[in-house]
């Protein structure tokens, strides 16, 4: 899980290291998800003709998408400050009511996982979000009391991998519910480009489509992936990308034509060869390939998925017949009892 960090002097810059200046501040620089765009824009343009914070959001979708780079934009558009935080760091309700506190007016709070916070910190947000009010319990049992503090107006961003975990009055409390879907490949030849073009290294286009087409519709998956390849070319090569380059550089790392990594090809063999193509449990899938359940549920599984390689089944997960021929193995005949998996 990655840790998250809150510091509120930070105007909107708040990034991972490798990713300094790579994330876009405004909505039009933005590539990609064009409907939830449009929405904020929508959205963005109401709330600055009002003088008001916009509603709050709540953005789901897998890992990488952009969710923290979206809540950044938000607070650049409307030249707020933004704050990060994320769900699992929240343990008490004091720790929320610490950050709160702290924010200025129209200010951007984002949470990240923030379908992990735990109940009596969700119970604070509440109030918050509805009244722009914070309640706190001063003292104990009998000499308890309530205290109502006013809050400025502010926005709250809540990110998360996993909408079904969310429970329904929090869910319910967000102004806009949007979802962010994979990208098309076009669209992360423009990020592998712009990215390119910001860290100082040469791309030819077809350097660029072949990084982008290896990058599991995912834009940090898709600069990672050029960073790796950029250091091949750096020791190997010239310093600059081509489509050849590319492609040498992505095999050395372990991605193949498929964009599957080494651990998508573990999990892929081990359904094939150690359990005869499946149906086989997650948790033996796990144990096999050494990894979390949830890592591979929510990291790999999806793109496998997707790809047609893998399908989950109430028996289990079940190796498609084009797992079998990426990974140059001979199917189960069909009279080994198997053959109905597949019809």
């Amino acid at each position: 899980m990655r840790e998250e960090f809150l510091d509120p002097g930070v105007n909107n810059e708040v990034e991972e290291s490798d990713e300094i200046g790579l994330r876009p501040r405004r909505l039009s620089d933005f590539v990609g998800q064009r409907e939830l765009k449009e929405h904020l824009a929508i959205v963005i343009e109401a709330a600055r003709r009002r003088n008001q914070p916009i509603d709050h959001l709540l953005l789901a979708g897998p890992p990488g998408l952009g969710k923290t780079t979206m809540a950044g934009i938000v607070a650049a558009e409307m030249g707020v400050h933004l704050h990060i935080t994320s769900g699992p760091t929240l343990e008490r309700a004091g720790d929320l009511a610490a950050i709160l506190t702290k924010l200025g007016e129209g200010d951007v709070l984002f949470i990240d996982e923030i379908h992990r916070l735990s109940r009596a910190v969700e119970e604070i947000l509440y109030p918050a979000m509805e009244d722009f009010q914070l309640d706190i319990v001063v003292g104990k049992g009998p000499a308890a009391s309530s205290i109502r503090l006013p809050l400025p107006p502010f926005t709250l961003v809540g990110a998360t991998t996993r909408t079904g975990m969310i429970t329904g009055p929090l869910r319910d409390r967000f102004g806009l519910v949007a979802r962010l879907d994979f990208y098309h490949d076009d669209e992360l030849e423009s990020i592998v480009r712009r990215t390119a073009s910001i860290v100082g290294v040469g791309i030819t286009e077809q350097g660029a489509w072949e990084i982008a087409r290896r990058s599991r519709g995912t834009p940090r998956i898709a600069n990672r992936l050029l960073r790796r390849v950029r250091d091949y070319a750096e020791v190997r090569g010239d310093g600059s990308i081509d489509q050849d380059t590319a492609r040498d550089g992505l095999a050395v790392f372990g991605v193949d034509q498929r964009g599957l990594d080494k651990v998508d090809r573990a999990i892929l063999t081990a359904i094939c060869v150690q359990f005869g193509g499946g149906p086989v449990g997650l948790s033996t899938v796990a144990i096999s390939v050494g990894e979390q359940t949830e890592t591979v549920e929510d990291v790999y599984e999806p793109f496998l998925i997707q790809q047609g390689l893998l399908a989950r089944t109430p028996r289990g997960r079940v190796a498609m017949p084009i797992a079998w021929q990426h990974l140059g193995l001979d199917m189960p005949a069909p009279g080994d009892g198997r053959a109905n998996l597949f019809s």
